[in-house]
């Protein structure tokens, strides 16, 4: 590849033997077999194997997680029984109330769980194959600039990213995310090629769906995108402002019509917004999960951050955040030789023309790995180690180019050394990144240092050795780069997930509260900080799902986390939706009350919501969403969520509830759950609730669950 943007024809090494054309009249089967006529014969096999095995990595166990985030599961379920729960991306079918983000993420599962029932396969499928898709268009980024090769490690890079494997496994709406943002970096760079409009307008409606998953993540990367197009497209400044415009049209098309309706529609008529003080989309747009995230004031939060560079609940802030002992293993192993290879390339191009597609993709990708890492580094309120997989496409992506750019310019002595060093930095870093974690495969991480720094001086002089060899040098480089990643991947597959708060690799390889080296620093028991609500990473008794010792968050019920609920299904599950009501390292089971992760359910309880179901629009209320969600699920019937996720918004207000039970539309309400109104005070909505229900109706107690029924007065 040079400057110039001649398109590349092969991989280094690759056989100049060219087979007839796939074109148009060929056989569907043999263009998708064969791919681009210029590409040599084994890549789009080569292609179509790392696809595969991805899409069968992803896979595995799959069914582990149970329900994953019940919080979201319920919603799915709800959506997949009522099209205005769809529409709204409500949590339950009655439509009390939303999730607190957009429905986007949650229409495929949605639609999924419509076709073949609710199971975990029906929800977490969906994910999967957006993970592939990922893949395969960083892999079709790539390629379009640089060779196979080049696209191929990319790819790879992106599937064996630990935090990728977790979150395109799971039901957050992270992956639908990652798979977005990267499309609208592709077609930005088909734009860059020759200036047509159309691929300009595809990507702002991309970043538009995008926003439909995650508000406003989607547009963190819309300032490098915008300016990397304004100086660089190939056609008159004017046009490019004219493009700018109707990519930006279309991105408020595709993510505005939405927010219209929900605005628009009468209040009364449709769901309380989650996660908003005044029943307003625009006000979680903004506030909740807009400017909160970055100040750290979000309204009805569980609370903020530290600052510029504090130690708040959520994880210390700097430059560094992404290197720390919390999110270091989720996704920074290649993050430094990402970072060398960006630079390499902007170097090696810098002598090119102002249109140069070689340049401004290494721009595209590089800006937005850049601009979403500081965001992330610095951001002060609610943070978690899996947003991180928004990284990913980026840097695979980076890493490809880069390494690609270097390796066909391995005989000038400054890239062969460039290309070491890459090397050394994953060598090395893989091995401090291992070392953190000392009991865990304690060979491997000298495995890494060692191989990687043999192979990278072997690279040194890479312009010197024969073909075979130096080929052989690289491959021994690529496999000590990727062998960390790779083995906290494989951690990540065999094991399931549940809960609200996730991470990807081996127990105590992301422990929250601090900066530091391994296991014991600070956080090694999985919390926030002091205490605060976190992984439950430890895997022994004394701690509850959420981080608390004892028996659950505030407003919880002791010794209900020890039952075991069966759903409709007839699969035994537990209050996470886990076969046989095991404990996972994510969390363990979350108690009646649990703020980070669903109750079990025990079977008693569950005959007793469904008895007379059809009677009433919601079987129970709880507060919180976790709480309701877990009911949801084992019975199949609608369950409302007290204050939302946190039991903090002010929905129903008391008088909305008590109406509610007057007219005879719910049935039980469920004690403890949520923040029992604790965010809130003494005289939050939830809590007014909790306190009118338990001094006017029934108690009724199944088990080691309490419910009171709200069709029968006390003292009748």
């Amino acid at each position: 590849m040079t400057t110039h943007d001649a398109p590349p024809a092969t991989a280094p090494g690759a056989t100049t033997v060219r087979e007839p054309a796939a074109g148009p009249g060929q056989p569907f089967v043999r263009r998708l077999w064969r791919g681009r006529p210029e590409d040599p014969r084994w890549a789009r096999p080569a292609l179509l194997v790392l696809l595969a095995a991805t899409l069968l990595l992803y896979l595995y166990g799959l069914g582990a997680s149970g329900y994953a985030n019940s919080f979201y599961s319920a919603a799915v379920q709800a959506g997949s029984t009522s099209w205005k729960a769809f529409f709204f991306g409500s949590l339950d079918a009655g439509n009390a109330i939303t999730v607190d983000k957009p429905p986007a993420a949650l229409w495929p599962m949605a639609l999924s769980v419509r076709l073949f029932g609710l199971n975990s396969w029906a929800i977490l499928a969906p994910q999967v194959l957006m993970g592939v898709a990922t893949v395969a268009v960083v892999y079709a980024a790539v390629r379009r600039r640089f060779s196979p090769v080049a696209g191929l490690v990319a790819g790879t890079v992106l599937a064996l990213t630990p935090v990728a494997a977790l979150m395109f496994r799971f039901n957050n709406p992270d992956a639908l995310l990652a798979l977005l943002m990267s499309v609208a970096c592709y077609l930005v760079v088909r734009a860059l090629e020759d200036g047509r409009t159309k691929w300009l307008v595809w990507a702002g409606a991309a970043v538009g769906l995008a926003f439909l998953a995650k508000t406003l993540q989607a547009f963190l990367i819309l300032p490098s995108l915008a300016v990397v197009y304004a100086v660089c497209a190939p056609v008159p400044l004017r046009r490019r402002f004219a493009q700018l415009a109707a990519a930006t049209l279309a991105l408020v098309v595709s993510g505005g019509w939405w927010v219209a309706v929900v605005e628009l529609w009468p209040a009364s008529s449709r769901p309380y917004i989650g996660g908003s003080q005044h029943n307003s989309f625009l006000e979680l747009t903004f506030g909740y999960n807009g400017l909160g995230r970055l100040n750290g004031e979000e309204t009805g939060s569980v609370g903020g951050g530290g600052g510029a560079r504090g130690g708040g609940m959520w994880g210390e802030t700097g430059w560094d955040r992404m290197f720390d002992s919390e999110i270091g293993g989720q996704i920074s192993w290649l993050l430094p030789t990402a970072l060398i290879l960006l630079a390499a390339g902007l170097v090696a191009t810098r002598g090119a023309r102002r249109a140069s597609v070689t340049r401004a993709s290494f721009l595209v990708w590089g800006g937005s790995l850049l601009t979403t890492m500081v965001v992330f580094s610095y951001m002060a309120g609610i943070f978690h180690q899996y947003y991180t997989v928004a990284l990913a496409p980026y840097l695979a992506a980076v890493t490809g180019m880069g390494a690609g750019l270097l390796w066909e310019r391995r005989r000038e002595g400054w890239a062969a050394v460039t290309l070491a060093a890459s090397l050394v930095a994953a060598a090395a870093w893989g091995y401090v990144l291992l070392h953190r974690t000392p009991g865990y495969l304690p060979w491997l991480r000298w495995l890494v240092l060692v191989g990687g720094l043999a192979a990278a001086l072997g690279l040194v002089f890479a312009g010197r050795l024969t073909r075979r060899l130096a080929l052989a040098t690289a491959a021994v480089g690529l496999v000590a780069a990727l062998a960390g990643p790779a083995a906290y991947t494989l951690s990540t597959v065999r094991q399931g997930h549940t809960g609200s708060i996730v991470t990807a690799g081996p127990a105590g390889a992301s422990m929250m509260g601090g900066r530091g080296g391994g296991p014991g620093g600070p956080g090694a028991r999985g919390g926030f900080g002091g205490g605060m609500p976190g992984r439950g990473q430890n895997q022994q008794g004394g701690q509850n799902g959420n981080g608390f010792p004892g028996g659950g968050f505030p407003g919880g019920m002791p010794g209900q986390n020890q039952q075991n609920g069966t759903p409709r299904n007839g699969t035994p599950q537990n209050g996470n939706g886990l076969p046989g009501g095991g404990r996972t390292r994510e969390g363990g089971m979350g108690g009646a009350g649990g703020l980070l992760n669903g109750a079990s359910v025990p079977a008693e309880a569950r005959k007793l919501l469904e008895k007379d179901a059809g009677d009433y629009t919601w079987v129970a209320a709880s507060i919180g969403s976790q709480n309701a969600a877990s009911y949801q699920l084992a019975t199949g019937e609608a369950v409302m969520a007290i204050g939302g996720f946190n039991g903090t918004d002010p929905s129903p207000t008391l008088a909305q509830f008590k109406k509610y039970a007057e007219d005879g539309r719910i049935h039980y309400f469920i004690a403890g759950g949520g923040m029992g109104g604790g965010m809130g005070g003494g005289n939050g909505t939830a809590s007014q609730i909790s306190s009118w229900v338990q001094s006017t109706f029934t108690k009724v107690t199944v088990g080691s669950a309490t419910f009171y029924d709200l069709t029968r007065k006390a003292g009748d």
